[in-house]
């Protein structure tokens, strides 16, 4: 797939960046996937007969562009799997906000519930799942009353950033859900991914940089 752009390539995993607006692996809808487009991928270049092995080890919410990995191998999805599950695999992401902070790092912590309807709500301990972030302000553009800021997810709850960032009176730009209304898509990006490579038992970084467009445009990345 000549689309797909390719972050890092080894015998075990495969890292790609997700497209806003792509689904992370099929649905009801039948719209194309990133699983799917990174198996075609695989098939073309290597010529592979039959169907290809692809471990799928994280999902991003549709609107959510940046850095996913996959497993080409299923020991490397077992041993990443493991990572994931005591993690070890670390999610940064980059967000533009609403309005500015009058401290430029902090802590947010909350339990959150998901609800039959799939919106997310922030509860108390006996309703929810126990959710922690960091954020740092990497920039503000003043003019517009926004933020540019880093996030570091360290529990992967459902629309976890978009409702703590909202319940805090700081939606999302784009973030019809918890959010404003406007006509821009949502300002969510994953930009980077560290983990203990599987077999060389190595550190490895990913990153991406986010598309410069929308109101990521205000600001310096």
């Amino acid at each position: 797939m000549s689309n797909l752009e390719v972050l890092y390539e080894d015998n075990h995993l495969i890292a790609v960046n997700k497209p806003r607006n792509v689904l992370s692996q099929g649905d009801k809808t039948n719209d194309l996937d990133l699983l799917t487009m990174t198996k075609q991928y695989l098939k073309q270049k290597y010529q592979k007969p039959g169907n290809v092995y692809l471990g799928l080890l994280h999902r991003l919410d549709r609107p959510v562009s940046g850095v996913m990995v996959f497993a080409k191998t299923s020991k490397a999805a077992s041993r990443m799997s493991e990572e994931i599950r005591t993690h070890r695999f670390q999610k940064t992401y980059l967000a533009i906000v609403h309005g500015t902070f009058s401290s430029k790092e902090g802590v947010f912590e909350d339990y959150l519930q998901k609800l039959e309807n799939g919106n997310t709500i922030v509860t108390d301990s006996k309703h929810g799942k126990f959710s922690r972030l960091t954020y740092q302000v990497l920039e503000e553009n003043k003019p517009h009353n926004l933020s540019l800021v880093k996030i570091c997810l360290e529990t992967g709850r459902h629309h976890q950033i978009r409702v703590q960032f909202a319940s805090r009176n700081h939606p999302l730009c784009g973030d019809w859900r918890y959010g404003e209304k406007e006509d821009v898509p949502l300002c969510l990006h994953a930009y980077q991914v560290s983990f203990l490579h599987p077999v060389k038992k190595e550190p490895l970084t990913i990153v991406s940089l986010p598309s410069k467009d929308s109101y990521w445009t205000l600001f310096t990345l």
